[in-house]
C-alpha cells in the first residue's frame, strides 16, 4: 500500500498568493514535493486549515491517513482569530486520532497550543535565515526524530514566535540560544507529534526568497544595512542554491553539509517517515 499523508497549508489565502507569486507554489505544495522525492509513492492531500468553510475532516475522517503535517505560518497563535483557533481545533482532532503528526515553525506553535501550552512573540525578536548552533538535548540523543543529525547543527528558520509554556506532555529534543523549543515531542489525547522550530523542508532558494520579500521589514528590524546589503545577500545565497558547492559563499555565511545537503537537511522529515508513519500504516494493516 502508499502511504496516504495530509499536508495542511497554515496560511492564508492571501498570504498563499503572496507565496506563490514569489516562489511559483504554495508552502503546502513545495511540502508536498519534499515529502515525494522522500516517499516517492506517497499520495500526498492538502488542505487550507485558515480558510472559512474549508471542509476538514474530523477525527474519524482523519484515520483515512498514514500522517498529517502542518506548514509554517504568517499567522500568530496568540491572536486566537477565527483563521488560528480552526487550526487549533484541527490540531487537537489529529492529536485524538492517533495519526502520527508533524509540524514545522508555526505547526509546532499550534500543536504545543492544541495540547495545552501556549505561545508568545520572542523576546529576542527575529531568527531570520538560519538558526544557529542547534543543540541536541539529552533527551533527544536517543531520539528517532534526530536520527543521523550531528549533536549540534544549522537549519534553515524564520519566525518570531516560540513556545512559551511547554504542554504537560511536551519533550523537548532540541534546543538553541535564540529559544528554548527547537524541537520537540508533545503526546496528548492518545496522538504523538513531532515538530521543529525551523524549516527542514526548505531549500537553500526559500532562504533567498524569504529575505528578499521583507526586505523592508528586515532593514527597520536592523538585521541588514542596507538595500544593496539585502541584494548582496540575496544574490549569493541564490548562486549558492545554483551551485552548491560555492565553498567561497559556503565560507562567506558559515553555511555547512547541515544546510546544504539536502539529505541532511530534511533528515527529521524522513526520520518522522521511517519511524511513525510506516509503522502506523504497518499496524493498519496497510503495508
Amino acid at each position: 500500500m502508499r502511504p496516504r499523508i495530509l499536508v495542511a497549508e497554515g496560511n492564508t489565502a492571501e498570504a498563499r498568493q503572496r507565496r506563490v507569486s514569489l516562489a511559483g507554489a504554495t508552502y503546502s505544495e513545495s511540502y508536498a514535493d519534499v515529502l515525494h522525492r522522500l516517499a516517492p509513492h506517497a499520495v500526498i492531500d492538502i488542505c487550507y486549515l485558515a480558510d472559512a468553510g474549508a471542509n476538514l475532516p474530523d477525527a474519524a475522517g482523519l484515520e483515512g491517513y498514514d500522517g498529517v503535517a502542518i506548514t509554517g505560518s504568517s499567522l500568530n497563535v496568540y491572536s486566537a482569530e477565527p483563521e488560528v483557533t480552526r487550526q487549533v481545533d484541527f490540531a487537537r482532532a489529529v492529536f485524538a486520532s492517533g495519526v502520527p503528526f508533524f509540524g514545522s515553525c508555526w505547526g509546532l506553535q499550534v500543536a504545543a497550543t492544541a495540547a495545552g501550552g501556549s505561545v508568545r512573540r520572542s523576546p529576542k525578536g527575529r531568527e531570520m535565515g538560519l538558526a544557529r548552533k542547534i543543540h541536541v538535548t539529552e533527551a533527544g540523543r536517543n531520539h528517532p526524530l534526530h536520527q543521523g543529525k550531528a549533536p549540534v547543527f544549522d537549519a534553515p528558520a524564520i519566525h518570531t514566535d516560540e513556545v512559551d509554556v511547554r504542554p504537560a506532555g511536551m519533550i523537548v529534543t532540541a534546543t538553541n540560544a535564540f529559544s528554548e523549543v527547537q524541537a520537540a515531542e508533545i503526546r496528548h489525547d492518545g496522538g504523538t507529534f513531532w515538530g521543529v522550530q525551523y524549516h527542514p523542508e526548505f531549500t537553500i532558494t526559500d532562504i533567498a526568497i524569504i529575505v528578499a520579500s521583507r526586505a523592508e521589514t528586515l532593514l527597520d528590524e536592523g538585521l541588514f544595512r542596507d538595500a544593496a546589503d539585502i541584494r548582496a545577500y540575496v544574490a549569493d545565497i541564490e548562486a549558492l542554491a545554483a551551485d552548491p558547492t560555492r565553498a567561497d559563499i559556503a565560507w562567506k555565511f558559515g553555511i555547512d553539509a547541515d544546510v546544504i545537503d539536502p539529505g541532511l537537511r530534511t533528515r527529521e522529515l524522513r526520520n518522522w517517515l521511517e519511524a511513525m508513519v510506516a509503522p502506523a500504516m504497518s499496524a493498519r494493516g496497510r503495508a
